[in-house]
């Protein structure tokens, strides 16, 4: 199934992070919080300004960002969790 977001929302794929740290202590599914980073798979057009015509978007598909930690929707699309959110709640672009 196709999805494509509305004005300007991004589509994200959370990115999952290890599960052990540094100093190899293993962490349980339990222990764990939901990581704030993801993956873009699509973006809107766009916002509209008091003319109508559109502010284009700063985010593509492939953009590795973080988001605040109760930023967006969750969604399941063709059995992927993914979540819907305004390009507003990115906090930035990783590198």
């Amino acid at each position: 199934m196709a999805f494509r977001p509305l004005g300007d929302r991004v589509l994200v794929k959370r990115v999952e992070e290890e599960s052990k740290t540094k100093g190899g202590i293993i962490i349980p599914d339990t222990a764990k919080e939901k990581p704030q980073e993801g993956e873009v798979v699509s973006v809107g057009p766009g916002a509209r300004d008091e003319d109508g015509k559109y502010i284009a978007m700063d985010l593509k598909a492939g953009d590795r960002i973080l988001f605040g930690k109760w930023s967006g929707t969750e969604v399941k699309i063709d059995g992927d969790d993914l979540i819907i959110m305004k390009e507003s709640d990115v906090l930035g672009v990783l590198s």
